[in-house]
């Protein structure tokens, strides 16, 4: 039933892109350029809900109203997963989308960008202007779509192995450094009683972020690239496969459910972490904070980092980095766009950025000096410095290509966990859903 809800959700995405790029296309509406009118009103849809990351911008808005009381808010809080997909899913289809709306770089921007949902904002945020010069520059391509800036990005994320270096320690066991070393490490920390890695598939995703890092390290950057447009695809290059029985072997070697694992939540392989009962534990950079909390188990044990080592015989790059930018576009029908831009600015300036990047929120800002050993905690610091070091970076795989190949992977995802799909009916099912796509 899910996997329908995701294909009609994909489906209706089309068809509201389609109605839309027909109706006008990337024409620019949205007046950027006049002063903000401080007795008017704004949307907003983010991806903070839930604890603790409910109440970042609650509190920012509280601020913003202090400065300019007349101003009316609205403010709407979605998961940072499927949940924040739908539900935009289904504002594009009403013609409703916000004044203000998260986005994930890669082709879910690039659609809002190219159907004329997303303000261009090149005069504002371009490197080379005021408020541009404020964030990386990396994070301001990442929104980039044909020569134009479309996004602000909000902060930085990416994907690393945590683990607790108490049991590494208690087992003799140093940080793996080969993929092949990692699993072999898995046998040893599970004939200790614990589970070597921590794993919840009921969604899907969390599986797909294992796939693409492990495509990057296994096929060539310029074929993995061409394969995430359907136009160009062909999925036919053997580092695929290899990439997928890679995967098999971590779930049925590392895991402490298996093939069962899609069954288990996310948040459910959290606290296996959190409570000391799991090694390790995939996770993004922006989940550091909230499962490595004061009084916990893993936080008395001491939380340390590592990205996925790359396979000995890594045929695609093996110094990638799976990590995207996540930020907010500003949408093109806006009557009061001057205003929506003023609130980024604010939400995006130094002392909210700082405040970003601490704990309890732990979401490492695309602000240039935001993350600071000072401000951040220690991990969040220390992956911070990760990916502004990395050589290259792939960006999640059902955000890289269009969202009905997006879906293909993920229910390619599932029946890898489950068993009940082999590598090469995987690729076969992708290469239809990219055939159709073209």
């Amino acid at each position: 039933m899910r996997k329908f809800t995701l294909a009609a959700a994909s489906a209706t995405l089309a068809l509201a892109l389609a109605g839309c790029s027909s109706s006008g296309g990337g024409t620019q509406s949205a007046d950027l350029g006049s002063a903000p009118d401080y007795t008017g009103s704004i949307s907003i849809l983010t991806a903070f809900a839930g604890q603790p990351m409910g109440s970042y911008f609650e509190n920012v808005i509280k601020a913003y109203k202090a400065e300019h009381p007349k101003v009316q808010i609205t403010l709407s809080q979605e998961t940072d997963d499927n949940a924040v997909k739908d539900k935009e899913k289904v504002l594009i289809a009403s013609q409703s989308l916000p004044d203000i709306y998260f986005s994930y770089a890669g082709n879910w921007g690039q659609n809002f960008a190219e159907n004329g949902l997303a303000a261009d904002l090149s005069a504002q945020i371009a490197p080379s202007t005021t408020w541009g010069k404020t964030f990386g520059a990396g994070a301001l391509n990442a929104f980039k779509y044909n020569g134009k800036y479309y996004g602000v990005p909000l902060y930085n994320d990416a994907k690393f192995m945590g683990y607790n270096k108490a049991i590494f320690t208690k087992l003799g066991l140093t940080v793996p450094s080969s993929f092949e070393e990692l699993i072999s490490d898995c046998t040893t920390i599970k004939a200790a009683g614990y589970t070597p890695i921590a794993f919840g598939n009921k969604d899907g995703w969390p599986g797909l972020h294992y796939l693409q890092q492990l495509f990057a390290y296994n096929v060539p950057r310029a074929t993995l690239d061409k394969d995430l447009l359907p136009k160009t695809a062909t999925w036919s290059d053997p580092g695929y496969v290899t990439a997928m029985k890679q995967f098999n072997e971590l779930i049925t070697s590392c895991t402490g459910d298996g093939t069962n694992s899609n069954g288990v939540t996310y948040t459910t392989a959290q606290q296996q972490q959190q409570g000391g009962k799991a090694a390790m534990y995939y996770q993004e950079l922006v989940e550091f904070d909230s499962v490595n909390t004061g009084g916990s188990r893993l936080n008395k044990d001491g939380f340390g980092i590592f990205p996925l080592p790359a396979p000995a015989d890594a045929k695609g790059d093996p110094t990638t980095l799976e990590a995207a930018p996540e930020g907010y576009m500003i949408n093109n029908k806006s009557k009061n766009a001057a205003l929506a831009l003023d609130f980024m600015k604010f939400a995006t300036g130094q002392k909210n950025a700082a405040v970003l990047s601490s704990p309890p929120y732990g979401q490492p800002s695309a602000v240039i000096g935001a993350v600071t050993a000072t401000t951040s905690s220690a991990a969040v610091a220390e992956g911070s410095a990760a990916v502004n070091k990395a050589p290259s970076t792939v960006v999640w795989l059902d955000m890289a290509t269009v969202p009905t190949v997006g879906d293909a992977w993920v229910s390619a995802s599932e029946g890898l966990v489950s068993g009940g799909l082999s590598p090469a009916d995987a690729l076969k099912a992708v290469r239809a859903a990219s055939e159709k796509a073209k």
